[in-house]
């Protein structure tokens, strides 16, 4: 559970490795420009280019632009991210979108009940010619997973994923093989159709940095969207072809590391904390959340804080991100369930009433 992201593994796209300046160094066009030894320099390349990747995302997910926020900032904290909303608004494409942003491998899970553990993880194949048995990996050994319709499956299946969710590695036949870095597993759910699906363990939940909820787009926003989707020559779809690949592998590992060395103050790292215990005590919720919590909304911070282009995280940081941090990691009480209160809310009177350090 560290506050930082995994270091990678050797087998890291490129060969960058976390510590590699060169990643996010000019690139050709700018070669004559001096190198980014300066971390003040290296900081400013790193929020134009997550400024750059969100706005080509909102170039193919139109009216989502909180959700593509929350998705960047659980790229650049290192997180996962469950991605919950009724058929149609886009969870797919958003992931699809980023896939095509970034130049890393993509890989796609179609969850149903019959799926295998070892259809996610690999398994071991007899091989004729060598008479031995050979290792063929998963579609889990990937840059970027979308688990879709994740809840489908059984949880012998779901529990695939999480030894490389939380260590970054996989086993398979007593070897404990790493996946390549950056991971990143966005998992979509359908939250109105309940038959046949299987809910997520908590132990699973927990390991999501952000739970996500898609809602419908606003009108202007939604006739831009049947304007654009109905020019589209792919069907009832955006075409996320034209989409530039504006980074590589190398270039997110930097993006972490620069996120994760942000000056964030003794004041907010305890504001973080206070609101993770707060809904441990809270009237209203039977579940609080766990420490991994206070992680996740400090790495958050960090994360948003680069994407707004700012030097150090900041209490308004940790807001942003505390709904989608703490939403899954929380259950409401009976009694306020059948009064019809939602999660959300009660977490908006939390963090109404749970008092911020003063800027």
């Amino acid at each position: 559970m560290s506050e930082h992201p995994t270091e990678p593994s050797s087998s890291v796209a490129n060969g960058a490795s976390e510590t590699d300046p060169a990643a996010l160094e000019p690139k050709d066009s700018e070669a004559s420009t001096a190198p980014l030894s300066n971390p003040a320099q290296q900081r400013q390349r790193a929020i134009h280019l997550a400024q750059a990747v969100r706005h080509e995302l909102q170039k193919a997910v139109i009216g989502q632009n909180a959700v593509i926020d929350d998705v960047l900032t659980a790229l650049i904290g290192g997180g996962h991210v469950l991605l919950e909303g009724v058929p149609g608004l886009g969870k797919t494409l958003l992931v699809r979108a980023l896939a095509q942003c970034f130049g890393g491998d993509f890989a796609r899970i179609q969850f149903t009940p019959d799926l295998m553990p070892s259809d996610v993880t690999g398994h071991a194949v007899y091989d004729m010619q060598s008479e031995q048995f050979k290792l063929r990996k998963g579609p889990l050994f990937t840059h970027l997973l979308l688990a879709d319709e994740i809840n489908r499956a059984p949880a012998k299946t779901q529990a695939a994923l999480l030894e490389a969710m939380q260590e970054r590695q996989v086993t398979l036949e007593g070897r404990a093989l790493p996946v390549p870095q950056p991971f990143m597993v966005l998992a979509t759910q359908n939250p109105i159709e309940q038959e046949g699906t299987y809910p997520l363990p908590e132990a699973e939940l927990d390991r999501f940095m952000l739970k996500l909820r898609m809602d419908y787009p606003q009108a202007e926003q939604e006739l831009e969207m049947v304007r654009q989707v109905t020019r589209s020559t792919r069907s009832d779809m955006l075409d996320v072809q034209p989409l530039r690949a504006l980074m590589q592998a190398r270039d997110v590992i930097a993006l972490q590391r620069i996120a994760s060395e942000l000056p964030v103050d003794e004041q907010v790292l305890d504001y973080a904390v206070r609101l993770a215990r707060a809904t441990r005590t809270w009237p209203g919720l039977s579940l609080g959340a766990g420490p991994r919590a206070s992680i996740a909304l400090v790495r958050g911070a960090r994360a948003r804080a680069l994407l707004r282009g700012g030097e150090f995280a900041i209490p308004d940081d940790i807001k942003g991100c505390a709904l989608a941090v703490l939403r899954h990691r929380v259950r409401l009480s009976p009694e306020l369930d059948i009064e019809g209160l939602s999660v959300d809310q009660v977490l908006k009177q939390l963090l109404d009433q749970v008092p911020a350090p003063r800027q």
